[in-house]
């Protein structure tokens, strides 16, 4: 477990900085409850002027220090090595979407963030003890539909994933300090597939071109998260992991859905009109590739709700590209 004061400032700077940023913008809406809105300093046709490149995440453009932790994610689940739990109990959403604030653009990823001062939005039952509060949620994709999400099932990649950020509000009084804990966090993430268009995410959809440039942040209310997740919420995998952006703290309880949801191509193609970079810099990069490449499993095991030789594991991914995003890095 990552703890300030044991590494050198060195590597504290390098993890922590960027989450650093994002845990003061979660603080900051405790503290005063609304945020300034900013102006968006530059049309659509002024920026598409600028050279756009298509690169990999900012978040590992240089040599990162990383907790030397055993529960590193993501990982790939192996279904044959997955173990059926009799004991895992089903799910409850209870999400109240007049919690849904705004759409904030980090420089990573878009993230749609929700009140959670209270349990009016909570996740509970599965593999956990408490019941914990939904903070955010934000996808990773990939610049083609071949990769782009952050787990695999046998190997095979799917063009996008959502996570669903809940923290335990039972155990600890602030989401800055269930990051850094023990069972602070529980993550549902949810595999996109390319296919008819997703009616309930049109409304985000329609509303990312305000957060297009880094830093931009715009209302957004009334949005459900539940529409966003499977029909078949019952089946799914967990495994004790980490977050997947610095600090990489390993205080997550990951709860991975077996189904998929469908959104178009033209869907993804707006999460991909994003921008890692500001108006102001001259040079502006695609969002794109915003993963993290995957972790050794080192001797965890992956836990299943279903019994997964019963039914034929669906073959809706994406088989791994020889060369690509995740092809340069051991398993």
């Amino acid at each position: 477990m990552f703890r300030p004061g044991i590494h050198n400032m060195v590597t504290l700077t390098a993890v922590v900085a960027p989450m650093g940023r994002q845990l003061l913008r979660q603080f900051s809406k405790h503290a005063t409850g609304q945020r300034w809105i900013p102006v968006r300093r530059c049309n659509l046709s002024a920026c598409s002027s600028k050279y756009v490149l298509s690169h990999v995440h900012p978040m590992w453009q240089g040599p990162l220090a990383v907790p030397g932790g055993d529960k590193q994610s993501p990982i790939d689940i192996v279904v044959r090595k997955s173990v059926f739990d009799p004991q895992l109990k089903p799910l409850t959403f209870q999400y109240d979407p007049r919690t849904c604030q705004q759409i904030w653009n980090n420089g990573y990823s878009f993230l749609v963030e929700y009140d959670d001062t209270s349990d009016k939005s909570t996740l509970s039952g599965g593999p956990l003890q408490d019941p914990y509060r939904l903070c955010q949620f934000h996808f990773h994709w990939g610049e083609s539909n071949a990769w782009g999400s952050e787990h695999t099932v046998d190997r095979r990649l799917f063009p996008a994933e959502l996570h669903l950020v809940h923290w335990n509000a039972e155990r600890y009084s602030l989401f800055e300090e269930a990051v850094m804990e023990e069972n602070g966090l529980a993550v549902i993430g949810v595999f996109l597939k390319v296919g008819k268009r997703h009616e309930g995410l049109q409304k985000l959809v329609d509303a990312l071109p305000a957060v297009r440039h880094k830093e931009s942040v715009v209302e957004f209310t009334k949005f459900d998260p539940a529409c966003l997740l499977p029909t078949n919420t019952q089946d799914y995998w967990t495994y004790a992991g980490s977050l997947t952006t610095p600090p990489l703290t390993e205080s997550v309880s990951w709860i991975i859905m077996k189904q998929h949801i469908e959104v178009s191509h033209d869907q993804l193609a707006v999460f991909r009109s994003l921008l890692f970079t500001s108006a102001e810099e001259e040079v502006q990069k695609s969002m794109v590739n915003n993963f993290r490449v995957q972790q050794a499993m080192k001797g965890r095991t992956v836990r299943s709700s279903f019994t997964p030789f019963l039914q034929e594991m669906p073959q809706d991914g994406q088989a791994p590209p020889t060369e690509g995003p995740h092809s340069d890095h051991a398993h």
